[in-house]
């Protein structure tokens, strides 16, 4: 009997001692796992690098890139105006998705972008340039019922959560901030009704 307590005794101290070892050994392991899985999901792909993703896809020119969540989405319109691609961007791994392809596109309705010697991914850095932060949206605004000259319309999302839009001149790169914003202009006629 005494025989029997005594190696119970000591198949306690066994145990007592490994059990701490045995769970920081499983624990490790487990982290060891994880980590590249929690690495990738802290990558971002930023907006230069969706665009580079996007026209190695479908070469051409980006027409609009807008971040939605995990997914950035980008248009982009072949050099020669006639074909048009909708695509997406997966914002954690660059994945690209083909969305909607068309390639019956009437080359004068882009012929503003096509001529425009600023691309979306040069404007997007001559706004962050101007005003840290991370791009956010670049479109391409032709609205010919505005009376405007065409540009690039760039958000940019600041360290401290807000948005800074700007004009971008398609021509010059010159950058400058937005005092309407189309996205607003919503909420700006509620207020005034």
């Amino acid at each position: 009997m005494k025989r029997n307590v005594f190696v119970s005794a000591a198949a306690s101290v066994v145990l007592l001692t490994a059990a701490p070892l045995a769970t920081a050994a499983t624990a490790a392991a487990d982290s060891a796992r994880t980590a590249p899985a929690s690495a990738a999901a802290r990558a971002d792909v930023s907006a230069e690098q969706a665009v580079t993703a996007a026209l190695k896809n479908y070469p051409g020119l980006v027409e609009s890139l807008d971040r939605d969540g995990n997914i950035w989405h980008v248009d982009v319109i072949t050099k020669d105006g006639k074909g048009h691609a909708e695509l997406e961007v997966d914002a954690a791994t660059g994945k690209v998705s083909r969305k909607n392809v068309d390639k019956n596109e009437n080359p004068g309705e882009h012929k503003g972008l096509l001529a425009a010697k600023i691309t979306a991914a040069q404007a997007a850095k001559a706004a962050v340039a101007a005003h840290p932060g991370t791009t956010w949206t670049v479109e391409w605004d032709s609205d010919d019922d505005s009376g405007k000259a065409p540009y690039w319309h760039v958000e940019v999302r600041g360290s401290d959560g807000k948005t800074w839009n700007a004009s971008v001149d398609p021509t010059t790169g010159k950058v400058t901030a937005q005092t309407d914003s189309d996205s607003n202009s919503d909420s700006n006629s509620d207020d005034n009704s």
